[in-house]
């Protein structure tokens, strides 16, 4: 397994102590306790289990690294190396040059809304280095659920538009939530 995408011209995104690398071997363990501890906001269902989070990576993520054309790409986020978070780029679409943007911060950080948001706001500049400044997309969006409006007010605060929203998308603690699709286009970002 390489240590970078093949589609990548960087091996690291930086921003003062902040970074992003992509996704480490010894980050996936942790990365499964903070998907478990925060299921609620996650499109995932079910708890992982350490055996199927080694299996999902094998089977869908180390291989990433070799492709010219991946279909997502996943990094740790690190705050003087240490891992605080991951995300990436998700649901690239190379032909039309966009992708998702994911984000999950260490769970320890969430409940605090100025820890996560000042965490969030470094995120986004990193994740537009990647998908502005090295892949040159066209545009990047995220799709977040209304039970987190602070969420929504940085991806606006960092210039991101609200494009629109999914009514009652998705069932959360059994009651419909709406999903709000927010993007942001290459001639909007400032590098």
């Amino acid at each position: 397994m390489s240590s970078n995408y093949k589609c990548l011209s960087n091996t690291s995104f930086q921003e003062g102590t902040f970074s992003l690398v992509p996704i480490r071997k010894e980050d996936i363990q942790i990365i499964r306790q903070w998907r478990n501890d925060q299921i609620r906001i996650l499109r995932q269902k079910e708890l992982i289990t350490e055996q199927q989070q080694i299996a999902y990576f094998e089977k869908n993520i180390w291989s990433l690294f070799n492709q010219e054309f991946p279909n997502q790409l996943i990094f740790s986020y690190l705050e003087n190396e240490k891992i605080i978070g991951y995300g990436g780029l998700v649901h690239i679409n190379w032909l039309d040059r966009r992708a998702e943007i994911s984000f999950l911060l260490d769970t320890k950080f969430v409940y605090d809304t100025n820890i996560h948001d000042y965490y969030f706001d470094i995120y986004l500049k990193l994740i537009q280095m990647v998908g502005f400044d090295d892949l040159k997309f066209h545009k990047l969006h995220a799709e977040i659920y209304d039970t987190r409006p602070h969420h929504i007010a940085i991806l606006e605060r960092n210039d991101f538009v609200k494009e629109g929203v999914l009514r009652e998308h998705v069932l959360i603690e059994g009651t419909y939530k709406n999903s709000i699709l927010c993007g942001k286009l290459l001639t909007e970002y400032k590098s």
